[in-house]
């Protein structure tokens, strides 16, 4: 085969063409690097979040018909490009030119807060709209489900959507001809509120038309290349790997001859992951292209025909075809594959996965391959030596030679037979989140049963996710047929599956126990469904089924998406320019939404800029014997290795504990920074580190969990103390006294953007500029200075935005951006480091996991007079935040309870796992829950309603706290109150009971949670900010200040603060990002207080200015900005002016137990109702009603949005989100596909916000209150609604002991809490007889 022709394609419009092309290049990296195209998004790289989604377009010469399809950029080599049309973010609209109607109304709807997700979201909805014009919602929804978000929540996304569908303003789900908007919720009526008139977030009418006929045309060249194509294969050659890509299936067959071991790649879905994850090669690929006997759809004999190119959304769309036209009785197997395609993944993989690439890789997690075995389908083979046909069975599956293909044969087609009358087929899956999720366990059922009397003739069994393969319970099926179609038959199935199915306790993957429950649930769920199918057909001979057991086979996901805001009237006084408590558009929004926004990662590459990548340790405790750097110095393009002896062994000394920057002698974590590899590119430079040979010696103890640190007593000191009133004597006079534990797992930042930094000399005076993803500017500028041996003034770190951080982006980005710019400074030219998904889980640490104790005295009306609670958190292998964490833990574990005796301490625990440290909350929603918990605990033993409890020992009005600081609490009884009303709450409760009494395998569940989230930081020092603000001869404003903005909006707030104070529109005021060298000594951004502090500096300089204005506007007052400015430069008036504030008066004694740590609460209240399903654990979050006391809101749109993304994020953390770690402190959950964060399936159906009225509040910025943080406690409303549905499931079972829960409360801790036969049937194995797969830390 001769070197085909240069590889040609099409990027927004412009022609391509690349002559020595390397096919292990994707498109992100081409697109970013080489195009500087770099709207599209690097996030996971492996197809998981949809950061880099792009659109492709293929124009086909047989249909003559352009298909265009999401795909992500991460996984599509380029060489598979040839002859297609990419889409980027870039060329559908710019706010240089013309702004896409899709850009416009999720920056506008205000579905862009970091706005790093935002150009993946704006992707999947423009290429949806370019094949539906009119989506449903449901198409929307679906064609977001493989795009994640950080920071929104989500609502605002579908609020956006919801304008591109055809009746946009009502949710579609009308029940005989009602609106459900029209009959209140639930079908209960609907909560009256005294306002009505609250304004919209966004006018709709004032949105751009989507017009179709704008868009880009597809290239007419690539119609004619298509049309006369040369039939020759393309060869495309690299340093490492040839790519051949054959046109017809002649070529396609010798090339598979001539290359035996080379796999057929058509997406590079299941091949691309595993060569980035698991560092397979591959020195031949072979690619066809458009290769017709690949793609063909037959129907003949009884059959369905697919061709094995066909990408699984054509599949669907194929089946769903079928399934219209075909009758009921000979389309089950096509409606059980339907059923999985909904979920499998997320669209863009869907439209590069290929049928046949999905059968060949044979994951042992794979959807369709159970039911493709089940249905007795059959695969068409071809080689040079002839076409054969092999049955896709069991053995097929388990890959055994004699069934398999042999090396030079290709699949080209799949044949899948019709259903017959009498024959059932169903398909069951249950994975941790609805969508865009790898099943824990899936499987395929099919049954043929006699005509008429009942019997098994056939019975076919697979399950996924229970071994290494797909496996088959032939035995058990064998020895069912013959068997009549009832109870006892279903009883013996089970016990016979679960001999067959044997799943050792040390299984990979873990969660043993519940995917044996799941296998039988499952085959209950299709014994059930049969019956009911079999009741319709023959109503004679086959009984119904108990009323109580059809909820097993209704579906949980199935509501349309709406939601009702209401937030506060502007202030009736206030001038009409000026735009505090306006809902103003996020600043960047546009930006984010068109890609233009720079993010560090996307500032253009220097001159001989060079590539630095980490080696970190492979165990978590255990000497470094020796480090051989020889292998890696030796590979190409590697310029230098930097150890701890390079940089002199400098400390990073933060909460007087220090550790060096890179280990030398001694690892204390996997993950642990060991060296530093400096190559010219990246791929160059994570080569290398994977050739530096380290050699350990395991050292004991290895402590990993809370409970081995207690055994250690392996402690940071010192240990907190609280206590309030006298404990020991109230425990003596209460009715009751409980005594419990609560474990709260932890939880991963995944901030959209990893950790990003590039260090760039200046060549002058040993001068650095930092640019980097940090929130603490000032703390990467010190450490910079101290690995240079230079004082402050020298070094300057700037950052215009960053990706998300949530307390992620302080401690260990300061270490990182140290050691990359000490190789800048030795090496005199630009350094970037760039983490990839996995190095970012595995290095950073995230939030603290938590044991609470508790024992607490009660009276029996559910008075608490006593508690004295112990608390533990996970800091991991060094002290980074830990103890500040226990601190706020402590202060705020009262949450909204006045608690007249508690006595609390509270212990960092030393472990072997990365420092976990700052996130969101700080604490709260850790030592919130444990509280909560023990409220709920105190409620179930009283025999009163959680509600009940919460309200009788709720602070009510002035009051004080355990650290004796006032309290006026009226605001919280208010939200309380509002929020019991708002939600029906008590008509809803009696629903609930009357749904949990008429259904056994489904329960619903309702719970509400108030809200004290007290703000500050209890110190003077760590309050105060900076700003500075220039006012420039024609007028416009210049102003800077020490806040990061990191998605929440503050520089959009802080340009609000000037427009009112300088009474000048917005439009006049510039700002351009947060640096060292104009505003220094800024402290870091988090806590809620970025706006206030920052706000009242600012407000404190435009003050400044005024003053000094003010002789020449009161003589001049008709004139303008230009006027006074010019006025005042020719009086010599200074036109710039440094705003300061201090901070608030806070302080907090520990040893006395008392100070003044917070400035002001911040109140709400959350209710949400769930349904679970009590086979599979599976749930959903039908409805959330949130109250909120913000004070005054100065800007409610960016106010709701740090609400609903807090909601979200709490509910992942209560409910989803699980970190999972080896027996040996490796982290197994390293990205999207192994750790799962909300995806929109998970947001709730009904998501309704009501802010209170404005209230006073005089030291703040205009009476606002910091919204930051307080949201994610509310999360745990889920958690108790779940716990409020499983009590349900028990108490029905007459189960009444304790139900031991912990968060997060995921599917399988659902599952194996509503205990039932199932769960009694499955053998358990001793402790201690096996080695688990995982630790739960």
């Amino acid at each position: 085969m001769e070197p085909g022709p240069a590889l040609l394609f099409y990027v927004n419009g412009r022609k391509v063409t690349e002559r020595n092309v390397d096919p292990e290049i994707m498109l992100l990296p081409y697109l970013r690097k080489k195009l500087q195209l770099t709207g599209t998004k690097y996030g996971c790289g492996g197809g998981g979040c949809g950061a880099c989604t792009v659109m492709i377009s293929r124009y086909s010469p047989t249909t003559k018909k352009i298909r265009h399809y999401p795909a992500n950029a991460c996984l599509i080599p380029i060489c598979s490009l040839y002859g297609a049309a990419v889409t980027t973010v870039e060329g559908i609209g710019s706010t240089k030119t013309r702004i896409h109607p899709v850009q416009e109304r999720i920056a506008k709807c205000h579905g862009t807060q970091c706005g790093f997700c935002t150009p993946g979201m704006v992707m999947s909805i423009y290429t949806l709209l370019r094949n539906h014009p009119e989506p449903t919602l449901d198409q929307l929804t679906d064609a977001l489900g493989g795009n994640l978000c950080r920071c929104t929540g989500y609502r605002p996304i579908i609020d956006a959507c919801k304008t591109f569908c055809k009746s946009s303003g009502c949710c579609q789900s009308k029940e005989n001809g009602i609106c459900s908007l029209d009959q209140g919720i639930n079908g209960l009526p609907e909560y009256k509120e005294e306002n009505k008139t609250s304004p919209k977030l966004f006018s709709e009418e004032e949105f751009l038309p989507l017009d179709p006929t704008q868009e880009l045309i597809f290239p007419p060249e690539l119609m004619i290349m298509a049309e006369n194509q040369p039939q020759s294969t393309r060869v495309f050659r690299g340093d490492r790997m040839t790519w051949i890509s054959p046109v017809t299936l002649k070529e396609l067959l010798e090339a598979k001859f001539k290359y035996p071991q080379a796999p057929v790649v058509m997406g590079n879905t299941s091949v691309g992951p595993e060569v980035k994850f698991k560092g397979v090669f591959h020195p031949v690929v072979i690619s066809p292209d458009r290769i017709e006997e690949l793609s063909v759809v037959n129907h003949a004999d009884n059959e369905l025909t697919l061709g094995a190119g066909l990408s699984l959304a054509q599949v669907k769309n194929i089946l769903a075809d079928v399934v219209q036209k075909l009758p009921e009785e000979k389309t089950q197997i096509y409606r059980a594959l339907l059923k999985h395609l909904g979920t499998l993944a997320g669209s863009q993989i869907r439209n590069m996965a290929s049928l046949g690439g999905h059968i060949i890789s044979r994951h042992l997690d794979s959807d369709l391959n159970p039911l493709l075995a089940v249905g007795n389908c059959t695969l068409n083979l071809l080689s040079k030596e002839g076409e054969r046909q092999i049955p896709l069975n069991e053995q097929f599956l388990s890959k055994s030679p004699s069934a398999d293909l042999k090396p030079q044969e290709i699949l080209l087609s799949v044949n899948i037979p019709y259903s017959r009358k009498w024959e059932f087929v169903s398909a069951f899956r249950q994975a941790q989140r609805h969508q865009n999720a790898l099943a824990i366990v899936n499987s395929g059922m099919r049954v043929f049963l006699g005509e008429g009397d009942g019997i098994i003739r056939e019975l076919s069994i697979l399950y996924g996710g229970v071994g290494p393969t797909t496996i088959c319970a032939r035995n058990s099926c064998q020895k069912l047929i013959g068997r009549p179609w009832n109870e006892e038959m279903l009883d013996a199935a089970c016990r016979l599956v679960l001999d067959e199915v044997l799943l050792p306790g040390s299984a990979p993957g873990g969660k043993v126990e519940f995917k044996r429950t799941l296998i039988i649930s499952f085959l209950f769920k299709f014994y059930l469904e049969v019956s009911q199918t079999l009741k319709q057909m023959d109503p004679v001979h086959y009984p119904g089924l108990a009323d109580k057991y059809e909820s097993a086979l209704e579906d949980l996901h199935a509501r349309h998406h709406w939601s009702r805001i209401k937030y506060q009237n502007v202030d009736g006084k206030q001038l009409p320019q000026d735009p505090i408590g306006h809902p103003i558009m996020h600043l960047s929004g546009m930006k984010h939404a068109t890609g233009e926004a720079i993010y560090c990662d996307d500032m253009p590459a220097m001159d001989r800029e060079l590539f630095l990548t980490f080696v970190t340790s492979s165990r978590a405790h255990a000497k470094i014997v020796s480090i051989d750097l020889s292998e890696a110095f030796n590979l190409p393009g590697v310029v230098d290795i930097l150890t701890e002896e390079h940089l002199g062994c400098i400390k990073s000394c933060f909460f007087s504990e220090s550790e060096t920057f890179l280990a030398t002698n001694k690892v204390s974590c996997v993950g642990r920074l060991i060296c530093a590899v400096i190559a010219e590119s990246e791929v160059q430079a994570k080569r290398a580190a994977k050739q530096v040979k380290i050699v350990y010696q395991d050292l004991e103890p290895l402590i990993l969990t809370i409970e081995e640190a207690i055994q250690h007593n392996s402690f940071f000191e010192p240990e907190r103390k609280l206590e309030y009133g006298n404990v020991d004597e109230a425990f003596k006079v209460v009715d009751q006294i409980l005594e419990g534990e609560m474990h709260v797992g932890g939880q991963e930042h995944f901030y959209m953007e990893t950790q990003s930094m590039l260090a760039v000399p200046k060549g002058e005076d040993r001068e650095m500029d930092v640019y980097v993803s940090t929130q603490f500017p000032k703390y990467i500028q010190d450490m910079v200075a101290s690995a240079l041996k230079l004082p402050a003034n020298k070094v300057m770190c700037h950052v215009r935005r960053i990706g998300g951080a949530f307390g992620g982006k302080i401690l260990k980005t300061g270490i990182m951006a140290a050691v990359t710019a000490f190789a800048a400074n030795k090496h005199g030219c630009a350094v970037r480091c760039i983490l990839e998904r996995g190095e970012d889980m595995l290095i950073t640490g995230g939030r603290h996991p938590y044991l609470g104790k508790y024992k607490v005295g009660f009276m029996n009306d559910g008075r608490i007079l006593a508690l004295d609670m112990e608390h533990y958190n996970n800091g991991g292998a060094s002290l980074d935040e830990s103890l500040l964490v226990i601190e706020m833990g402590l202060l705020k574990l009262d949450n909204a309870y006045k608690f007249p005796n508690l006595r609390c301490r509270g212990r960092a625990c030393r472990t072997n796992l990365p420092s976990n440290t700052a996130f969101r909350g700080f604490g709260f929603p850790q030592a919130g829950l444990i509280t909560e918990f023990c409220i709920t605990e105190v409620a179930a033993k009283c025999g009163l309603s959680p509600e009940k409890v919460r309200m009788i020992n709720m602070y009510k009005e002035i009051d004080q706290t355990a650290y004796k600081q006032e309290i006026n609490a009226k605001n919280l009884v208010q939200c309380w109150g509002e929020c019991l009303a708002m939600s029906s709450y008590s008509q809803r409760k009696a629903a609930v009971e009357k749904f949990n009494s008429e259904n056994h395998w489904k329960k619903k569940g309702l719970a509400i949670v108030p809200l004290k989230y007290p703000v500050g930081i209890c110190s003077v020092a760590a309050g105060q900010a900076a700003a500075l603000v220039h006012i420039y001869l024609d007028g416009s404003v210049l102003v800077t200040h020490g806040g990061i903005e990191m998605g929440q909006g503050v520089h959009t707030k802080m340009i609000q603060v000037v427009s009112r104070e300088l009474r000048m529109p917005m439009s006049n005021i510039h700002l351009r990002g947060t640096s060292t060298e104009t505003v220094p000594n800024a402290n870091c951004s988090g806590g809620s207080v970025v706006a206030d502090f920052n706000g009242l500096a600012i407000k404190d300089a435009c003050q400044t200015l005024l003053k000094r204005l003010e002789p020449i506007i009161s003589k001049n007052p008709r004139g303008t900005w230009k006027d006074w400015a010019e006025t005042a430069f020719e009086e010599s008036i200074s036109l710039s002016a440094i705003g300061y504030f201090r901070g608030y008066e806070a302080d907090m004694n520990w040893e006395k137990g008392e100070g003044h740590p917070f400035e002001y609460f911040v109140y709400g209240a959350a209710c949400s109702e769930v349904e679970i399903d009590c086979l599979t654990g599976d749930h959903k979050n039908l409805r959330t009603d949130i109250v909120m006391d913000i004070g005054r809101s100065i800007n409610p749109a960016l106010d709701i949005g740090q609400i609903e993304g807090a909601f979200i994020q709490g509910m992942g953390l209560y409910t989803l989100e699980e970190l999972d770690y080896s027996p040996h402190g490796i982290l197994y959950t390293r990205g999207p596909n192994q750790y799962k964060i909300p995806a929109i399936c998970d947001v709730p159906t009904e998501f309704h916000i009501s802010l209170l009225p404005p209230s006073q509040n005089s030291n703040n910025l205009y009476s606002s209150k910091g919204l930051g943080e307080s949201g994610v406690f509310l999360g745990c409303s889920v958690f108790f609604a779940l716990q409020d549905a499983v009590s349900a499931a028990r108490q029905e079972r007459g189960l009444s002991g304790p139900l031991r829960l912990s968060s997060p409360l995921t599917p399988e801790k659902i599952r194996m809490a509503c205990e039932d036969r199932f769960t009694k049937m499955i053998p358990r194995d001793e402790p201690g007889s096996y080695v688990p797969w995982n630790v739960p830390i």
